[in-house]
């Protein structure tokens, strides 16, 4: 199993997970002419797609997914919170599950796991095949518990690390709006993400760990770099995806 990315932040967001024949899209939040063309690069095309698993109603990941899935007759898997949202309303087929379902769509099995942001019904997804575990985690406010357990034994992470917390409270956000990102139900800082990694019970084992969904107003490598030396013995394992390019195939 391998992974890669079209994108990856406030501007849009989609990550692909293959493995032998099936090849599925987490989240699509560019528009259909952007997938493909993103698509392109990587030498796909959408019609090659098995599935996509949406995570949440955001336009930054479901702006794309109704005409994506209508054009090449793709179905969508959502939350039933998610399809109440009516933003994914006109894709070819909509397949709704709970939280914490564990399901299979060809050669993958998918585990959804319920987060804390401000949508519907939100959840991330942890992926396995051939013997291999992928975790994708973005746009939670907050570790729980239940997301240290979902997430342990992961062979591959793909993890948020939004913004700089003293960046964004000197930045030019409006209060509200700054409230919103920091709290519970918004996104993960550094330093939340870098402890999250120091819980894992699986981190000197990490093939990959993927630095995802940066803000490129309130966040900069450099200060994501010092959280993660603090819980990493080496970064050699680390890449970041960014905004525009995402990131080539890795092996998970």
């Amino acid at each position: 199993m391998d992974f890669a990315s079209l994108g990856s932040g406030s501007k849009g967001n989609a990550t692909l997970v293959r493995h032998g024949e099936t090849l599925l899209m987490i989240d699509c939040g560019f528009s259909l002419r952007e997938t493909t063309r993103r698509m392109a690069r990587l030498g796909l095309s959408p019609e090659q797609l098995d599935a996509v698993l949406v995570t949440h109603e955001h336009s930054d990941h479901c702006a794309g997914v109704s005409k994506l899935s209508a054009k090449h007759q793709i179905p969508v898997y959502l939350t039933h919170g998610t399809k109440a949202s009516g933003r994914c309303d006109g894709s070819y087929e909509l397949l709704c599950f709970d939280c914490d379902e564990n399901f299979s769509i060809a050669e993958i099995d998918v585990r959804t796991i319920a987060v804390p942001h401000d949508a519907a019904e939100p959840c991330q997804f942890r992926l396995s095949a051939g013997g291999r575990c992928l975790g994708v985690l973005t746009d939670l406010g907050c570790i729980t518990p239940h997301v240290v357990s979902s997430y342990q034994g992961c062979h591959s992470l793909l993890l948020e690390f939004n913004h700089d917390l003293d960046m964004l409270m000197a930045g030019a956000y409006p209060p509200q709006l700054k409230s919103r990102v920091s709290g519970d139900w918004g996104h993960l800082n550094n330093g939340q993400a870098a402890d999250f990694l120091r819980q894992l019970e699986c981190t000197a084992e990490l093939k990959n760990l993927v630095v995802a969904h940066i803000s490129e107003k309130n966040n900069s490598r450099d200060r994501a770099e010092q959280a993660l030396a603090a819980v990493l013995v080496s970064t050699e394992q680390v890449t970041w995806a960014q905004q525009q390019e995402g990131f080539d195939w890795l092996g998970v």
